[in-house]
């Protein structure tokens, strides 16, 4: 099911396709995807056969509300590769996120779901002004997380070059930027403006380089940040939307000629949007939670996945297919850190390793600068005391956090008793950036 190779300045078929032959490609699609989950994800099987769904009632776009929802914790709970829907020896790669039990989500792609996934990128390159001979230098992180190789094996789909410098060194980053002279950059919003600041650090102008769009994704945004990209860089800002479960970086992507929220591409994922707290359906331009099924996907096709982002679905304007708008936030208690997905379960879980320490902790999350900055107060144990004590698991404990969550904190070890109690629901998270 992979779209032919994007040629310079042309759209695809389903991208002129009228929303009469998007809907007819739509039900084709979800009636395969559907067969192929149920007869091969033992997972699916069962939850039809508990309700006495069959793929063959699937007759309609509108029947999709027959089917059950698929959550994340459907995906921990068949860890790792249960839900797969092919042998594992057709499966060419593995990505993964992270989950709230210290288990990542683990996703799976065949070969023609990487060439479909390199398709939809270029696709979204293209629709942002990028093109054939562009240098895109590609700031996501590689490895698990699906920004980085996603964002690189469409630059590539397009035929553009690729200068995968992934995240961090940020002085390195700058003088890359300086020295390769790329026409796109792909990265965090909240990092690209930490660059922004290494440039004038560095007393360069960075509306002298060639520099002219920038492809943020991974984390929220608002329109505000836009103008504070566009005006310090004088470059063109746009947003990218994915999530690993789905695909990766590229299940929706803003148009330059309207820059009016993501263009879902509908031909390859099936957008919904439900009451977070009933599951009803919800009609195009009320807010709700976004939903996705996977129309094209072979190693892991998905059903109805919650997302858990908030938003609302919009007319298609530069394409046939709907956009989105902006993610107002979420209807779980994840925290978006510097691109990176974390609940507060796994901060308890780390804390809970450090034998120093007692089981209570708070997390305060505040900008410096552009950076998003994480605080972690905890206490010793009862009987546990000493500025060497205190040292040691603080060390832990930041050393903990980074390894298995992946982020950079700062741990407050205080004396035993001294953080706050709740006779109900505890609170945990301050987060500072909001508002």
């Amino acid at each position: 099911m992979s779209l032919p190779m994007h040629k310079l300045g042309k759209l695809d078929r389903m991208e002129t396709a009228s929303v009469d032959e998007l809907r007819h490609e739509q039900l084709q699609r979800l009636r395969w995807s559907v067969w192929h989950a149920y007869t091969n994800v033992p997972h699916y099987r069962k939850a039809f056969d508990a309700i006495g769904l069959k793929p063959m009632d699937i007759n309609s776009l509108e029947d999709i509300a027959k089917i059950p929802f698929t959550g994340k914790n459907d995906l921990r709970d068949n860890y790792p590769f249960n839900m797969f829907a092919v042998p594992m020896k057709k499966v060419v790669r593995v990505h993964a996120s992270s989950g709230t039990t210290g288990k990542p989500t683990v996703v799976g792609y065949t070969q023609s779901d990487i060439e479909t996934w390199a398709d939809i990128v270029a696709r979204s390159i293209r629709a942002g002004g990028g093109s054939a001979g562009d240098k895109i230098h590609v700031a996501y992180g590689y490895g698990l997380f699906t920004g980085g190789l996603g964002a690189h094996y469409g630059a590539e789909r397009l035929g553009c070059t690729v200068i995968p410098m992934s995240g961090g060194q940020t002085e390195k980053q700058v003088q890359l930027i300086q020295d390769f002279e790329p026409d796109i950059i792909m990265v965090t919003p909240s990092y690209m403006l930490n660059i922004a600041d290494e440039l004038d650090r560095q007393g360069i102008d960075p509306k002298k380089l060639p520099l002219r769009l920038g492809i943020f994704g991974a984390e929220p945004w608002t329109n505000e940040m836009r103008t504070e990209l566009e005006d310090r860089l004088g470059i063109q800002a746009l947003d990218i939307y994915g999530l690993s479960e789905v695909m990766g970086p590229g299940v929706g992507m803003e148009c330059l000629e309207t820059k009016d929220g993501p263009t879902i591409w509908e031909d390859h994922f099936y957008p919904e949007i439900i009451d977070p707290d009933t599951g009803d359906v919800l009609p195009d331009g009320e807010y709700g939670e976004l939903v996705f099924t996977s129309l094209t996907k072979v190693a892991m096709p998905v059903l109805r996945y919650r997302t858990r982002d908030l938003t609302r679905l919009l007319p298609g304007t530069a394409r046939p297919m709907r956009r989105i708008d902006k993610i107002t936030g979420r209807s779980d208690d994840m925290l978006i850190i510097r691109g990176v997905n974390v609940f507060p379960t796994q901060i308890e879980e780390q804390v809970l390793k450090c034998r120093a320490l007692a089981p209570h902790y708070e997390i305060e999350v505040y900008k410096k600068g552009n950076l998003d900055c994480v605080d972690v107060r905890v206490e010793l144990k009862t009987g546990a005391d000493g500025a060497d004590i205190k040292e040691h698991a603080a060390k832990e404990l930041a050393h903990h956090i980074k390894s298995y969550i992946g982020i950079s904190t700062t741990v407050q070890v205080q004396d035993a008793g001294t953080l706050s109690r709740s006779e109900g629901k505890a609170k945990r998270v301050f987060d500072r950036r909001k508002g």
